[in-house]
Protein backbone atom coordinates (compact mmCIF):
# COMPACT_ATOMS: atom_id res chain seq x y z
CA UNK A 1 0.00 0.00 0.00
CA UNK A 2 1.45 3.45 -1.12
CA UNK A 3 2.33 5.30 1.85
CA UNK A 4 4.73 8.86 2.31
CA UNK A 5 7.51 9.30 5.04
CA UNK A 6 8.78 12.82 5.05
CA UNK A 7 12.18 14.08 6.38
CA UNK A 8 15.25 17.43 5.14
CA UNK A 9 16.05 17.79 2.00
CA UNK A 10 20.05 17.22 2.18
CA UNK A 11 20.66 16.89 -1.66
CA UNK A 12 18.11 17.49 -4.25
CA UNK A 13 16.94 15.53 -6.91
CA UNK A 14 14.76 12.36 -7.35
CA UNK A 15 15.77 9.25 -7.64
CA UNK A 16 13.14 5.58 -8.31
CA UNK A 17 14.75 2.46 -7.25
CA UNK A 18 14.64 -0.55 -4.71
CA UNK A 19 14.96 -0.03 -1.16
CA UNK A 20 18.29 -1.89 -0.02
CA UNK A 21 18.05 -1.66 4.36
CA UNK A 22 21.85 -1.26 6.02
CA UNK A 23 20.73 -2.08 9.02
CA UNK A 24 17.33 -3.66 9.15
CA UNK A 25 15.03 -3.07 12.19
CA UNK A 26 13.83 -6.55 14.10
CA UNK A 27 10.96 -7.52 12.42
CA UNK A 28 7.78 -6.84 14.13
CA UNK A 29 5.72 -9.80 14.62
CA UNK A 30 1.70 -8.76 15.29
CA UNK A 31 0.75 -11.49 17.52
CA UNK A 32 -3.13 -10.35 17.57
CA UNK A 33 -5.40 -14.20 16.80
CA UNK A 34 -6.96 -14.13 13.55
CA UNK A 35 -10.70 -13.75 12.98
CA UNK A 36 -12.16 -16.63 11.43
CA UNK A 37 -12.85 -14.50 8.15
CA UNK A 38 -9.60 -13.30 8.41
CA UNK A 39 -7.85 -16.85 7.76
CA UNK A 40 -8.15 -17.27 4.24
CA UNK A 41 -6.84 -14.39 3.21
CA UNK A 42 -3.80 -14.18 5.43
CA UNK A 43 -3.01 -17.84 4.52
CA UNK A 44 -3.24 -16.67 1.09
CA UNK A 45 -0.52 -14.07 2.27
CA UNK A 46 1.79 -16.70 3.46
CA UNK A 47 1.77 -19.03 0.46
CA UNK A 48 2.82 -15.65 -1.66
CA UNK A 49 5.94 -14.82 1.04
CA UNK A 50 6.69 -18.57 0.31
CA UNK A 51 6.90 -18.27 -3.38
CA UNK A 52 8.75 -14.85 -3.53
CA UNK A 53 11.33 -16.52 -1.09
CA UNK A 54 11.45 -19.30 -3.20
CA UNK A 55 11.93 -17.62 -6.16
CA UNK A 56 14.49 -15.43 -4.60
CA UNK A 57 16.82 -18.16 -4.47
CA UNK A 58 16.29 -19.01 -7.58
CA UNK A 59 17.12 -16.05 -8.95
CA UNK A 60 20.50 -15.59 -6.74
CA UNK A 61 21.78 -19.50 -7.81
CA UNK A 62 21.25 -18.28 -11.74
CA UNK A 63 23.81 -15.04 -11.33
CA UNK A 64 26.48 -16.79 -9.43
CA UNK A 65 29.04 -18.42 -11.13
CA UNK A 66 32.30 -20.00 -10.77
CA UNK A 67 34.01 -20.61 -7.44
CA UNK A 68 31.52 -18.39 -6.06
CA UNK A 69 28.81 -20.31 -6.87
CA UNK A 70 30.27 -23.66 -5.88
CA UNK A 71 30.91 -21.82 -2.32
CA UNK A 72 27.22 -20.56 -1.45
CA UNK A 73 25.21 -23.01 -3.68
CA UNK A 74 25.01 -25.01 -1.27
CA UNK A 75 23.56 -23.16 1.08
CA UNK A 76 20.83 -22.38 -1.48
CA UNK A 77 19.90 -26.04 -1.91
CA UNK A 78 19.67 -25.83 2.05
CA UNK A 79 17.19 -23.11 1.91
CA UNK A 80 15.22 -23.97 -0.54
CA UNK A 81 14.93 -27.70 0.61
CA UNK A 82 13.29 -26.04 4.55
CA UNK A 83 11.47 -23.94 1.98
CA UNK A 84 9.84 -26.85 0.52
CA UNK A 85 9.80 -29.15 3.82
CA UNK A 86 6.24 -30.98 4.22
CA UNK A 87 6.68 -30.31 8.21
CA UNK A 88 7.42 -26.86 7.81
CA UNK A 89 4.62 -25.80 5.53
CA UNK A 90 1.82 -28.30 7.13
CA UNK A 91 2.93 -27.06 10.75
CA UNK A 92 2.57 -23.52 9.09
CA UNK A 93 -0.54 -24.15 7.68
CA UNK A 94 -2.14 -25.58 11.22
CA UNK A 95 -1.07 -22.22 12.94
CA UNK A 96 -2.91 -20.15 10.52
CA UNK A 97 -5.79 -22.09 9.91
CA UNK A 98 -6.48 -24.13 13.78
CA UNK A 99 -4.77 -21.65 15.46
CA UNK A 100 -5.94 -18.64 14.21
CA UNK A 101 -1.79 -17.07 13.89
CA UNK A 102 -1.08 -14.10 12.00
CA UNK A 103 1.24 -15.42 9.08
CA UNK A 104 4.46 -13.74 11.04
CA UNK A 105 3.62 -15.12 14.15
CA UNK A 106 3.25 -18.86 12.65
CA UNK A 107 6.85 -18.22 11.05
CA UNK A 108 8.60 -17.15 14.85
CA UNK A 109 6.43 -20.03 16.15
CA UNK A 110 7.28 -22.49 13.73
CA UNK A 111 11.35 -21.37 13.49
CA UNK A 112 11.48 -21.25 17.62
CA UNK A 113 10.20 -24.82 17.43
CA UNK A 114 13.13 -26.31 15.08
CA UNK A 115 15.59 -23.99 16.12
CA UNK A 116 15.22 -26.05 19.42
CA UNK A 117 15.70 -29.28 17.94
CA UNK A 118 18.54 -28.59 16.27
CA UNK A 119 19.84 -26.79 19.71
CA UNK A 120 18.91 -30.29 21.24
CA UNK A 121 21.36 -32.11 18.94
CA UNK A 122 24.63 -33.08 20.05
CA UNK A 123 26.53 -32.74 16.66
CA UNK A 124 28.11 -29.76 16.55
CA UNK A 125 27.70 -28.78 12.90
CA UNK A 126 24.02 -30.06 12.93
CA UNK A 127 23.68 -27.45 15.69
CA UNK A 128 24.90 -24.79 13.39
CA UNK A 129 22.64 -25.32 10.84
CA UNK A 130 20.09 -23.34 13.26
CA UNK A 131 21.34 -20.70 11.19
CA UNK A 132 20.16 -21.76 8.07
CA UNK A 133 16.45 -21.84 9.67
CA UNK A 134 16.63 -18.23 10.68
CA UNK A 135 17.93 -16.98 7.53
CA UNK A 136 15.42 -18.43 5.75
CA UNK A 137 12.20 -17.56 8.23
CA UNK A 138 14.12 -14.23 8.03
CA UNK A 139 13.92 -14.12 3.86
CA UNK A 140 9.94 -15.40 4.14
CA UNK A 141 8.70 -12.44 6.63
CA UNK A 142 10.78 -9.82 4.73
CA UNK A 143 8.73 -11.15 2.09
CA UNK A 144 5.76 -11.07 3.74
CA UNK A 145 6.09 -7.54 4.95
CA UNK A 146 6.99 -6.30 1.56
CA UNK A 147 3.64 -6.63 0.37
CA UNK A 148 4.88 -5.57 -3.26
CA UNK A 149 2.86 -6.41 -6.60
CA UNK A 150 4.10 -8.46 -8.91
CA UNK A 151 4.49 -5.58 -11.48
CA UNK A 152 6.44 -3.82 -8.59
CA UNK A 153 9.28 -6.47 -8.53
CA UNK A 154 9.36 -6.13 -12.48
CA UNK A 155 10.03 -2.51 -12.11
CA UNK A 156 12.48 -3.00 -8.80
CA UNK A 157 14.83 -5.50 -11.08
CA UNK A 158 15.53 -2.88 -13.73
CA UNK A 159 16.47 -0.22 -11.42
CA UNK A 160 18.96 0.51 -9.36
CA UNK A 161 18.94 0.89 -5.29
CA UNK A 162 18.18 3.32 -2.61
CA UNK A 163 20.20 2.76 0.79
CA UNK A 164 17.46 3.16 3.81
CA UNK A 165 19.59 3.78 6.73
CA UNK A 166 20.07 5.14 10.36
CA UNK A 167 22.78 7.26 8.89
CA UNK A 168 25.87 6.32 6.52
CA UNK A 169 29.64 6.79 6.34
CA UNK A 170 30.80 9.34 3.75
CA UNK A 171 33.48 6.74 2.60
CA UNK A 172 30.44 4.00 2.42
CA UNK A 173 28.39 6.53 0.32
CA UNK A 174 32.03 7.08 -1.82
CA UNK A 175 32.40 3.19 -2.37
CA UNK A 176 28.16 2.19 -3.06
CA UNK A 177 28.05 5.85 -5.47
CA UNK A 178 30.57 4.08 -7.68
CA UNK A 179 28.31 0.64 -7.58
CA UNK A 180 24.67 1.87 -8.78
CA UNK A 181 23.51 3.58 -5.62
CA UNK A 182 20.59 5.96 -6.57
CA UNK A 183 19.93 7.77 -3.10
CA UNK A 184 20.20 7.43 0.60
CA UNK A 185 17.01 7.67 2.43
CA UNK A 186 18.22 8.09 6.33
CA UNK A 187 16.35 8.27 9.69
CA UNK A 188 18.93 10.33 11.61
CA UNK A 189 21.42 12.86 10.91
CA UNK A 190 21.76 16.52 9.40
CA UNK A 191 21.44 18.59 6.04
CA UNK A 192 24.91 19.39 7.18
CA UNK A 193 26.78 16.85 7.88
CA UNK A 194 29.77 15.26 6.09
CA UNK A 195 27.83 12.89 4.24
CA UNK A 196 25.19 15.36 2.80
CA UNK A 197 27.60 17.55 1.72
CA UNK A 198 28.88 14.23 -0.36
CA UNK A 199 25.19 13.73 -1.64
CA UNK A 200 25.05 17.25 -3.28
CA UNK A 201 28.55 16.84 -4.59
CA UNK A 202 27.64 13.52 -6.33
CA UNK A 203 24.39 14.72 -7.33
CA UNK A 204 22.89 11.35 -4.84
CA UNK A 205 19.53 12.87 -3.88
CA UNK A 206 19.46 12.11 -0.10
CA UNK A 207 16.93 12.71 3.12
CA UNK A 208 17.81 12.84 6.63
CA UNK A 209 15.50 13.00 9.68
CA UNK A 210 12.85 10.37 7.69
CA UNK A 211 11.80 9.35 11.30
CA UNK A 212 10.02 5.73 10.44
CA UNK A 213 12.57 5.18 7.74
CA UNK A 214 13.57 1.08 9.41
CA UNK A 215 10.59 0.54 10.81
CA UNK A 216 8.22 0.68 7.78
CA UNK A 217 10.25 0.58 4.49
CA UNK A 218 11.78 -3.16 3.47
CA UNK A 219 14.14 -4.06 1.78
CA UNK A 220 12.89 -4.30 -1.89
CA UNK A 221 10.15 -2.05 -1.53
CA UNK A 222 10.31 0.29 -4.69
CA UNK A 223 10.42 3.80 -3.30
CA UNK A 224 10.20 6.78 -5.10
CA UNK A 225 12.56 9.34 -3.55
CA UNK A 226 11.80 12.78 -3.94
CA UNK A 227 14.15 15.21 -2.44
CA UNK A 228 12.40 18.11 -3.92
CA UNK A 229 9.60 18.04 -2.05
CA UNK A 230 11.32 16.10 1.11
CA UNK A 231 9.58 12.60 0.67
CA UNK A 232 9.95 9.39 0.44
CA UNK A 233 7.41 7.86 -1.39
CA UNK A 234 6.99 3.44 -0.60
CA UNK A 235 4.87 1.93 -3.53
CA UNK A 236 4.40 4.71 -5.65
CA UNK A 237 1.50 4.85 -7.95
CA UNK A 238 1.30 5.40 -11.78
CA UNK A 239 0.65 8.88 -11.30
CA UNK A 240 3.57 9.31 -8.92
CA UNK A 241 5.88 7.94 -11.93
CA UNK A 242 4.67 9.91 -14.08
CA UNK A 243 5.29 12.98 -11.65
CA UNK A 244 8.89 11.23 -11.70
CA UNK A 245 9.22 11.19 -15.73
CA UNK A 246 8.02 14.58 -15.83
CA UNK A 247 10.88 15.43 -13.54
CA UNK A 248 13.40 13.48 -15.45
CA UNK A 249 12.54 15.50 -18.62
CA UNK A 250 12.77 18.67 -16.85
CA UNK A 251 15.70 17.84 -15.02
CA UNK A 252 17.66 17.01 -18.87
CA UNK A 253 16.32 20.53 -20.02
CA UNK A 254 17.87 22.23 -17.02
CA UNK A 255 21.33 20.25 -17.21
CA UNK A 256 21.32 21.38 -20.67
CA UNK A 257 20.46 25.06 -20.43
CA UNK A 258 23.00 25.40 -17.47
CA UNK A 259 25.63 23.70 -19.92
CA UNK A 260 25.29 26.53 -21.90
CA UNK A 261 26.24 28.94 -19.19
CA UNK A 262 30.21 27.06 -18.87
CA UNK A 263 31.84 30.09 -20.59
CA UNK A 264 29.67 32.72 -19.74
CA UNK A 265 31.12 35.22 -17.08
CA UNK A 266 29.72 35.62 -13.39
CA UNK A 267 27.71 38.58 -13.53
CA UNK A 268 24.97 40.12 -11.93
CA UNK A 269 22.25 42.03 -13.00
CA UNK A 270 23.13 45.65 -12.79
CA UNK A 271 27.09 44.25 -14.09
CA UNK A 272 28.97 43.63 -10.76
CA UNK A 273 31.48 40.80 -11.85
CA UNK A 274 31.37 37.68 -9.13
CA UNK A 275 34.67 35.47 -9.43
CA UNK A 276 33.37 31.47 -8.91
CA UNK A 277 36.72 29.35 -7.45
CA UNK A 278 36.40 25.30 -7.14
CA UNK A 279 37.07 23.03 -4.21
CA UNK A 280 39.59 20.30 -5.74
CA UNK A 281 41.40 17.05 -3.66
CA UNK A 282 41.42 14.64 -7.14
CA UNK A 283 41.86 15.17 -10.65
CA UNK A 284 38.45 14.56 -11.35
CA UNK A 285 37.89 17.95 -9.58
CA UNK A 286 40.16 19.28 -11.84
CA UNK A 287 38.44 18.79 -14.77
CA UNK A 288 35.41 19.46 -14.08
CA UNK A 289 36.39 22.85 -12.74
CA UNK A 290 37.93 23.80 -15.89
CA UNK A 291 35.05 22.22 -17.83
CA UNK A 292 32.29 24.53 -16.11
CA UNK A 293 34.60 27.54 -16.73
CA UNK A 294 35.99 28.27 -12.54
CA UNK A 295 38.17 30.95 -12.49
CA UNK A 296 40.96 28.82 -10.68
CA UNK A 297 40.94 26.39 -7.13
CA UNK A 298 39.75 28.50 -4.21
CA UNK A 299 40.60 25.42 -1.93
CA UNK A 300 42.72 22.45 -2.78
CA UNK A 301 42.98 19.69 -0.20
CA UNK A 302 46.06 17.81 0.62
CA UNK A 303 44.74 16.14 3.25
CA UNK A 304 44.05 12.53 0.76
CA UNK A 305 48.02 12.31 -0.30
CA UNK A 306 48.56 11.92 3.25
CA UNK A 307 45.45 9.77 4.27
CA UNK A 308 45.74 7.44 0.67
CA UNK A 309 49.04 5.45 1.55
CA UNK A 310 50.72 4.25 4.66
CA UNK A 311 53.68 6.59 6.25
CA UNK A 312 54.26 9.94 4.88
CA UNK A 313 54.35 10.86 1.10
CA UNK A 314 57.94 12.03 -0.02
CA UNK A 315 58.69 16.04 -0.96
CA UNK A 316 58.38 14.58 -5.06
CA UNK A 317 55.29 12.44 -4.28
CA UNK A 318 53.80 15.90 -3.57
CA UNK A 319 55.33 17.53 -5.88
CA UNK A 320 54.45 16.02 -8.94
CA UNK A 321 50.75 15.88 -7.71
CA UNK A 322 50.80 20.16 -6.99
CA UNK A 323 52.63 20.69 -10.22
CA UNK A 324 49.50 18.18 -12.13
CA UNK A 325 47.14 20.64 -9.94
CA UNK A 326 49.28 23.52 -11.64
CA UNK A 327 49.13 22.44 -15.19
CA UNK A 328 45.89 21.04 -14.99
CA UNK A 329 44.42 24.87 -14.54
CA UNK A 330 46.12 25.71 -17.45
CA UNK A 331 47.87 29.15 -15.90
CA UNK A 332 44.60 30.17 -13.96
CA UNK A 333 44.93 30.82 -10.08
CA UNK A 334 45.57 27.67 -7.58
CA UNK A 335 45.17 27.83 -3.77
CA UNK A 336 46.74 24.86 -1.96
CA UNK A 337 45.96 24.19 1.10
CA UNK A 338 48.74 23.35 4.07
CA UNK A 339 48.07 20.16 5.55
CA UNK A 340 44.89 20.20 7.68
CA UNK A 341 44.61 17.10 9.08
CA UNK A 342 43.47 16.96 13.87
CA UNK A 343 44.87 14.49 15.68
CA UNK A 344 42.05 11.67 15.20
CA UNK A 345 43.71 11.52 11.92
CA UNK A 346 47.04 12.14 12.54
CA UNK A 347 48.40 8.35 13.36
CA UNK A 348 46.57 7.21 10.03
CA UNK A 349 48.94 9.72 8.05
CA UNK A 350 52.10 8.32 10.17
CA UNK A 351 52.18 11.00 12.79
CA UNK A 352 52.58 10.02 15.69
CA UNK A 353 50.57 11.80 18.34
CA UNK A 354 49.22 11.17 21.76
CA UNK A 355 45.63 10.75 21.66
CA UNK A 356 43.76 13.70 22.77
CA UNK A 357 40.01 13.88 24.32
CA UNK A 358 38.83 16.67 21.95
CA UNK A 359 40.39 16.70 18.65
CA UNK A 360 38.54 19.58 17.01
CA UNK A 361 39.67 21.86 20.05
CA UNK A 362 43.14 19.90 19.39
CA UNK A 363 46.32 19.39 17.96
CA UNK A 364 44.76 20.29 14.10
CA UNK A 365 45.86 22.59 11.15
CA UNK A 366 48.86 24.46 11.50
CA UNK A 367 49.01 23.72 15.14
CA UNK A 368 50.28 20.04 14.16
CA UNK A 369 52.24 21.63 10.93
CA UNK A 370 54.55 22.94 13.17
CA UNK A 371 54.49 20.73 15.94
CA UNK A 372 56.35 18.33 13.02
CA UNK A 373 58.33 21.61 11.00
CA UNK A 374 60.82 18.84 9.26
CA UNK A 375 57.14 17.13 7.64
CA UNK A 376 55.51 20.61 7.25
CA UNK A 377 59.28 21.94 5.58
CA UNK A 378 59.04 18.72 2.76
CA UNK A 379 55.40 20.27 2.12
CA UNK A 380 56.58 23.91 1.67
CA UNK A 381 59.28 22.66 -0.59
CA UNK A 382 57.58 20.88 -2.78
CA UNK A 383 54.73 23.85 -3.20
CA UNK A 384 57.65 26.24 -3.71
CA UNK A 385 58.57 23.79 -6.66
CA UNK A 386 55.22 23.58 -8.22
CA UNK A 387 54.95 26.98 -7.92
CA UNK A 388 57.39 27.66 -10.89
CA UNK A 389 54.51 25.90 -13.36
CA UNK A 390 51.75 28.62 -13.08
CA UNK A 391 50.06 30.71 -10.12
CA UNK A 392 49.75 29.43 -6.68
CA UNK A 393 48.82 31.09 -3.36
CA UNK A 394 49.28 29.33 0.02
CA UNK A 395 46.26 28.65 2.32
CA UNK A 396 47.14 28.34 6.25
CA UNK A 397 44.23 26.09 8.31
CA UNK A 398 43.02 26.56 11.84
CA UNK A 399 45.05 30.22 12.34
CA UNK A 400 43.94 31.17 15.45
CA UNK A 401 46.66 33.84 16.31
CA UNK A 402 49.20 36.17 14.33
CA UNK A 403 52.36 34.59 15.35
CA UNK A 404 51.56 31.03 13.38
CA UNK A 405 51.42 32.88 10.04
CA UNK A 406 54.95 34.50 11.12
CA UNK A 407 56.36 31.00 11.83
CA UNK A 408 55.05 29.55 8.13
CA UNK A 409 56.91 32.54 6.54
CA UNK A 410 59.89 31.66 8.14
CA UNK A 411 59.26 27.82 7.17
CA UNK A 412 58.69 28.79 4.01
CA UNK A 413 62.25 31.49 3.99
CA UNK A 414 64.28 28.76 5.06
CA UNK A 415 63.03 26.31 2.43
CA UNK A 416 63.45 28.76 -0.09
CA UNK A 417 67.11 29.77 0.58
CA UNK A 418 67.49 25.90 0.79
CA UNK A 419 66.15 25.64 -2.51
CA UNK A 420 68.23 28.10 -4.05
CA UNK A 421 71.21 26.47 -3.18
CA UNK A 422 70.16 23.52 -4.56
CA UNK A 423 69.96 25.49 -7.96
CA UNK A 424 65.78 24.44 -8.27
CA UNK A 425 63.75 27.09 -9.99
CA UNK A 426 61.71 29.27 -7.57
CA UNK A 427 58.47 31.37 -8.17
CA UNK A 428 59.19 35.23 -7.53
CA UNK A 429 56.57 35.39 -4.74
CA UNK A 430 53.64 33.40 -3.07
CA UNK A 431 50.83 35.00 -1.73
CA UNK A 432 50.06 33.67 1.74
CA UNK A 433 46.74 33.29 3.56
CA UNK A 434 44.77 32.73 6.68
CA UNK A 435 42.03 30.37 6.52
CA UNK A 436 39.48 31.87 8.86
CA UNK A 437 37.71 29.33 10.73
CA UNK A 438 38.42 30.26 14.55
CA UNK A 439 35.86 32.74 16.01
CA UNK A 440 39.88 34.49 17.31
CA UNK A 441 40.95 34.86 14.32
CA UNK A 442 37.70 36.33 13.15
CA UNK A 443 37.32 38.62 15.92
CA UNK A 444 41.05 39.68 15.50
CA UNK A 445 41.60 39.65 12.10
CA UNK A 446 43.04 43.13 11.37
CA UNK A 447 46.00 41.60 13.16
CA UNK A 448 46.35 38.60 10.93
CA UNK A 449 45.87 40.82 8.01
CA UNK A 450 49.05 42.57 8.86
CA UNK A 451 50.77 39.08 7.91
CA UNK A 452 47.85 37.50 5.63
CA UNK A 453 48.04 38.22 1.99
CA UNK A 454 44.63 37.08 1.67
CA UNK A 455 41.86 35.27 3.62
CA UNK A 456 39.96 32.37 2.95
CA UNK A 457 36.30 31.93 5.03
CA UNK A 458 35.65 28.34 5.97
CA UNK A 459 32.16 28.65 7.28
CA UNK A 460 31.64 25.05 8.03
CA UNK A 461 34.24 25.22 11.49
CA UNK A 462 33.47 28.49 12.23
CA UNK A 463 29.55 28.18 12.16
CA UNK A 464 30.30 24.98 14.81
CA UNK A 465 32.93 26.84 17.05
CA UNK A 466 30.54 30.61 17.15
CA UNK A 467 27.53 27.93 17.59
CA UNK A 468 28.91 25.17 19.71
CA UNK A 469 26.60 23.14 17.69
CA UNK A 470 28.10 20.03 15.42
CA UNK A 471 26.54 19.89 12.28
CA UNK A 472 26.12 16.38 12.05
CA UNK A 473 24.20 16.20 14.96
CA UNK A 474 20.26 16.68 13.76
CA UNK A 475 19.57 17.57 17.21
CA UNK A 476 20.87 20.52 16.94
CA UNK A 477 19.47 21.62 13.60
CA UNK A 478 17.69 24.51 15.30
CA UNK A 479 20.63 25.99 16.21
CA UNK A 480 23.80 24.86 13.64
CA UNK A 481 22.10 27.44 10.72
CA UNK A 482 24.00 29.60 8.63
CA UNK A 483 21.65 32.56 8.94
CA UNK A 484 22.30 33.11 12.89
CA UNK A 485 22.93 36.32 13.78
CA UNK A 486 26.04 35.75 15.07
CA UNK A 487 27.27 34.29 12.45
CA UNK A 488 26.20 36.65 9.74
CA UNK A 489 27.85 39.78 11.72
CA UNK A 490 30.97 37.87 11.98
CA UNK A 491 31.18 37.14 8.28
CA UNK A 492 30.21 40.48 7.77
CA UNK A 493 32.83 41.91 9.75
CA UNK A 494 35.68 39.64 8.10
CA UNK A 495 34.82 40.69 4.69
CA UNK A 496 34.46 44.60 5.54
CA UNK A 497 38.14 44.17 7.41
CA UNK A 498 39.50 42.39 3.82
CA UNK A 499 37.82 45.25 1.90
CA UNK A 500 39.02 47.93 4.17
CA UNK A 501 42.87 46.29 3.98
CA UNK A 502 42.84 45.91 0.21
CA UNK A 503 43.18 42.11 0.78
CA UNK A 504 40.76 39.23 -1.00
CA UNK A 505 38.38 37.18 1.03
CA UNK A 506 36.88 34.40 -0.49
CA UNK A 507 34.56 32.33 1.11
CA UNK A 508 34.81 28.15 0.89
CA UNK A 509 32.51 26.71 3.03
CA UNK A 510 29.71 25.15 1.98
CA UNK A 511 27.50 27.68 1.45
CA UNK A 512 29.21 28.81 -0.68
CA UNK A 513 28.03 26.66 -3.42
CA UNK A 514 24.57 26.60 -1.87
CA UNK A 515 22.43 29.08 -3.92
CA UNK A 516 19.49 29.34 -1.40
CA UNK A 517 22.77 31.26 0.28
CA UNK A 518 24.22 33.56 -2.55
CA UNK A 519 22.14 36.43 -1.83
CA UNK A 520 23.27 37.05 1.49
CA UNK A 521 26.72 36.14 0.74
CA UNK A 522 26.57 38.90 -1.83
CA UNK A 523 24.77 41.28 0.85
CA UNK A 524 27.55 40.80 2.66
CA UNK A 525 30.20 41.64 0.37
CA UNK A 526 31.60 38.64 -0.73
CA UNK A 527 32.42 38.61 -4.03
CA UNK A 528 34.65 35.17 -4.35
CA UNK A 529 33.11 32.38 -4.05
CA UNK A 530 34.84 28.24 -3.38
CA UNK A 531 32.74 25.64 -4.20
CA UNK A 532 32.59 22.19 -5.36
CA UNK A 533 32.55 22.03 -8.98
CA UNK A 534 29.45 20.62 -9.42
CA UNK A 535 27.78 23.53 -7.94
CA UNK A 536 29.34 25.93 -10.18
CA UNK A 537 26.66 26.85 -13.14
CA UNK A 538 24.06 26.37 -10.65
CA UNK A 539 25.79 29.13 -8.60
CA UNK A 540 26.61 31.57 -11.67
CA UNK A 541 23.03 30.82 -12.61
CA UNK A 542 21.88 32.37 -9.50
CA UNK A 543 24.15 35.15 -9.76
CA UNK A 544 22.47 36.21 -12.96
CA UNK A 545 19.27 37.04 -11.37
CA UNK A 546 20.62 38.95 -8.25
CA UNK A 547 21.03 42.67 -8.39
CA UNK A 548 23.94 43.21 -6.35
CA UNK A 549 23.26 47.12 -5.33
CA UNK A 550 19.93 46.05 -3.94
CA UNK A 551 21.19 43.53 -1.94
CA UNK A 552 24.02 45.78 -0.14
CA UNK A 553 21.56 48.93 0.39
CA UNK A 554 19.72 46.35 2.84
CA UNK A 555 22.50 44.75 4.17
CA UNK A 556 22.09 46.41 7.41
CA UNK A 557 18.46 45.39 7.91
CA UNK A 558 19.96 41.66 7.78
CA UNK A 559 22.88 41.97 10.39
CA UNK A 560 19.76 43.36 12.48
CA UNK A 561 18.12 40.25 12.95
CA UNK A 562 17.64 39.07 16.05
CA UNK A 563 16.73 35.27 15.35
CA UNK A 564 17.11 33.28 11.95
CA UNK A 565 14.08 32.79 11.60
CA UNK A 566 13.78 36.56 10.60
CA UNK A 567 16.53 36.98 9.11
CA UNK A 568 15.70 34.61 6.56
CA UNK A 569 12.33 36.82 6.27
CA UNK A 570 13.87 39.74 5.29
CA UNK A 571 16.27 38.10 2.76
CA UNK A 572 13.14 36.78 1.20
CA UNK A 573 11.21 39.90 1.12
CA UNK A 574 14.35 41.51 -0.35
CA UNK A 575 15.16 39.00 -3.52
CA UNK A 576 11.38 38.44 -3.67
Amino acid sequence: MRHILTGTTAAKGMALGRARLVQPSRYLVDTRPLNEDEVDVELARLHRALETARQELRELRGKLHGALAREVNEFIDAHSLLLDDPELLRGLDDLVRIGHYRPGAALKKQRDRIAAVFEAMDDPYLRSRKEDVDQVISRVISALQRQTSREERKLAARVGEILVADTIAPADMAHLAGSGLLGVVASSGSAYSHSAILARSLDLPMLVGVRDALSTIHDDDLILLDAERGEAVVHPTAQDLARYRAWQREAAQEGRRLATLANAPTRTTDGVDIRLLANAEMPADIAMARARGADGVGLYRTEFLFLRQKGLPTEDEQFIAYRDLVLGMGGLPVTIRTLDLGADKADAAGLVLRGEDNPALGVRGVRLSLRYPAVFTTQIRAILRAACYGPVRVLVPMVTQPDELIAVRTLFKLARQELKRENVDLPEKLALGAMIEVPAAAINVRALLEHADFLAIGTNDLAQYVLAADRGNDALDNIYNPLQPALLRLLSYVIAEGRRAKKPVSLCGEIGGDVSFTALLLALGLNEFSMHPSQLLHVRDRVATLDHALLRAHASRILRARTHEEAEALLTQIVG
